[in-house]
């Protein structure tokens, strides 16, 4: 929104001046023929920096891990995935309406479960048990304010599955901002995967789309799911374009949004009625607890009328988003309109 600070979520980016002429100028064909250009191009940038065979662009993360349930696991199964994971709880429950499959639900810390009791579901059970036929991780997580899932952890887990033959997909959403924070490769990050998915859409700044990634036959089933989904593309290289320039121009740039995450963390701590721990802030999300909970509309309100769009993350959840349409400026100008927030007995209304 025009005039605002916008750190509601790195999904507000508009494309740049470079992505514009890269669309406009773009090589484009047929891609349900395969005839893109352009398309092909970015699948195969986007294979190697994941260190995957293969990649699919597609319209949507969540149509990237819709297809990947659709192809990994069974009608009539289980896939097990974390309480406040995406997947679980801002895709329409797609996975049952389409895939035919339950999701199991483990609780997890910050975002990430415990290897063994993943390993407990994925074990054969008695026959009258739904077996598990997919693990579904997620870096960096959402919900748990774009924690970094440790490497460490991810191979215990992708290990914990592998041990009883379950396959593993990534919802790597924001998962270069994981590489960039952990200082590894994304295909470090990502390997032992059996698939993977990336969003163009958020902090690398494209106007739409992901890939999904896995092995070449992985890809081929996929672009079918794809077209059965409706989601095939025809001229798509106007949109590919734009991923192009998002693989190369805004991938190492994304360690400053990290920075002005902290620094906005850090200037929270000690306002009245916020509580955050600055160590917490290891990508570019923020998240503020608020005392008391029914006092966020309240916290949303006074960060718009100067100037500041926020965002909530479930009750009493205060979330900011930093990315490459907020500079410092707008950074100041955020700590500036929370410092300022009214307090009871100063005339405003109670924060």
């Amino acid at each position: 929104m025009s005039g605002f600070v916008d750190l509601r979520s790195d999904t507000v980016t508009r494309p740049s001046a470079a992505m514009r002429r890269a669309m406009a100028e773009a090589e484009v064909g047929d891609d349900v023929y395969g005839e893109d250009a352009t398309v092909n191009a970015l699948q195969e940038e986007a294979a190697a920096l994941m260190g995957f065979p293969a990649a699919l662009f597609v319209p949507s993360g969540t149509m990237a891990n819709l297809i990947a349930v659709l192809l990994h696991a069974q009608r009539g199964t289980e896939v097990v995935v974390e309480t406040n994971s995406h997947v679980y709880n801002y895709e329409l429950a797609s996975m049952a309406a389409y895939g035919g499959v339950l999701a199991r639900v483990v609780a997890g810390r910050r975002g990430v479960p415990d290897p063994a009791e993943v390993e407990l579901l994925c074990r054969a059970k008695a026959y009258y048990h739904a077996p598990v036929t997919l693990v579904v991780l997620e870096n960096t997580h959402n919900h748990a304010g774009g924690a970094v899932l440790p490497m460490a952890a991810k191979e215990s887990l992708i290990a914990a599955a592998r041990a009883h033959r379950v396959p593993v997909h990534l919802d790597g959403a924001r998962v270069l901002n994981a590489a960039i924070a952990l200082g590894r490769p994304a295909a470090d990050v990502v390997s032992g995967f059996d698939s993977a998915s990336f969003c163009l859409s958020k902090g690398l700044g494209a106007p739409v789309g992901s890939l999904l990634c896995g092995t070449e036959e992985f890809v081929r089933a996929a672009r079918i799911a794809r077209k059965r989904l409706g989601g095939g593309m025809r001229q798509a290289g106007v949109l590919a374009a734009a991923g192009r320039i998002a693989l190369r121009d805004n991938v190492s740039r994304l360690a400053e949004d990290h920075a002005r995450a902290r620094r906005l963390a850090e200037a929270l701590v000690g306002i009245p009625g916020l509580r955050i721990d600055p160590a917490d802030v290891e990508t570019n999300t923020v998240i503020a607890e608020i005392d008391p909970k029914d006092a966020l509309p309240a916290w949303i309100e006074h960060l718009r009328e100067g100037g500041v769009l926020a965002s909530t993350m479930g009750p009493g959840r205060l979330r900011f988003v930093t990315h490459l349409d907020v500079d410092d400026a707008g950074i100041d100008r955020a700590i500036a309109v929370l410092r300022a927030a009214r307090r009871p007995g100063s005339g405003g209304a109670r924060l």
